[in-house]
């Protein structure tokens, strides 16, 4: 590669984000009703500037905002004069030297990325591949009442959305069945999506999936039934339920999906950039898409930046059987401009090169 010094990073700044939600996104590990989040901003010696965004969730990670800031000083002095253009290797650099901090690899890498594409006039999608995949984003029922459930899915419902992600394993099977039978009533005809986040065990995952069959109330996917390393009772609600499961605590590395295809664990991942970073990302994709496992696009409790990112991605990506892109729709407010819009539950993707976010001055 001609070496040209204006790709080159010659300014990072980290700023901390303190984002309120319009109501805690309750799961089964936890309830957080602010995204503590933080921005990465890095320069190129050209001027370019380049977006990232940290959404560390320590119920799934066990990262916080401190440990992310932390993580970020470490691997400063590496990204300070690397050329984006050699962005795989800067990559496999940072997590060298920090394996065990996704969201803050993720948020370099983002960055990177954006300056590297807005250098060269691309949009983050056509870089992965452009295939102009269409997306429409299912929204999540946070976990709470059966009152809370059926007013949520009436006003998703109301705007057009047509797959409901419910939120269970936070009560017992029975509660969380009259939970789902609530959502399925006040939305009729939506495709409907269970994620436990690990929070029951593969008996009670699997007397719940029985009480809805009596119920008949249809289920597409089921999504971490039981913990993330309760690889046998995965792969017991996968053989048994009669659903598609889909790992997503137990499939944070192209080695965990591998893993997951060859002993039949489960039938589908969810990747998340911020889970995994980008990197492992697209390897894991590339796993899941040879083993013929379903996936997946989601994220943590991300804003637009990190949100956005990840629809580039599965646009320019493709073979996404579920797209999981709503949390920009709980926060109160937010710091930046520009991302996708939604046009009901369609994903319309910004024009234009980079990410298509903006913060401030950037």
């Amino acid at each position: 590669m001609t070496p040209d010094a204006r790709a080159r990073v010659r300014g990072l700044e980290v700023t901390p984000l303190a984002l309120p939600l319009v109501e805690p996104f309750a799961i089964a590990g936890g309830a957080p009703d602010v995204a503590h989040n933080v921005l990465v901003r890095i320069e190129l010696e050209d001027g370019t500037v380049g977006l990232g965004e940290a959404a560390p969730f320590e119920a799934v990670t066990g990262e916080t905002q401190a440990s992310t800031l932390a993580a970020l000083d470490r691997v400063r002095e590496l990204v300070l004069g690397a050329d984006v253009r050699a962005w795989r290797a800067l990559s496999s650099g940072i997590y060298d030297v920090v394996p065990g901090a996704p969201a803050a690899r993720c948020a370099v890498e983002q960055a990177v990325l954006d300056a590297l594409t807005r250098r060269a006039g691309l949009s983050v999608a056509q870089l992965f591949g452009g295939r102009g995949a269409g997306l429409e984003t299912d929204v999540t029922v946070t976990a709470g009442t059966i009152d809370h459930a059926s007013k949520a899915a009436s006003r998703f419902a109301a705007r057009g959305f047509r797959t409901l992600k419910v939120k269970v394993g936070k009560g017992g099977a029975s509660e969380d069945a009259d939970r789902v039978e609530a959502v399925a009533r006040a939305a009729p005809g939506a495709r409907l999506l269970l994620d436990a986040n690990g929070g029951y065990d593969a008996t009670t995952a699997l007397a719940l999936l029985d009480e809805l069959r009596k119920r008949s109330i249809s289920i597409r996917l089921f999504e971490q039934p039981v913990p993330a390393d309760d690889l046998e009772g995965l792969a017991r609600v996968n053989r048994s339920g009669g659903v598609t499961v889909c790992a997503d605590e137990s499939a944070k590395t192209a080695a965990d999906v591998l893993r997951i295809a060859q002993r039949g664990l489960a039938g589908a991942v969810n990747l998340k950039i911020t889970k995994s970073g980008i990197l492992e990302t697209l390897v894991m994709w590339n796993v899941a898409e040879a083993a013929g496992l379903e996936r997946m696009i989601g994220g943590m409790v991300e804003a637009e930046l990190a949100m956005t990112f990840s629809a580039q991605l599965a646009s320019g990506l493709g073979g996404f059987a579920f797209v999981d892109l709503d949390t920009p729709l709980f926060l109160r407010e937010s710091p930046f401009e520009g991302g996708f819009t939604l046009e009901g539950p369609r994903i319309v993707l910004p024009a234009g090169p980079g990410i298509g976010v903006r913060f401030g001055k950037a």
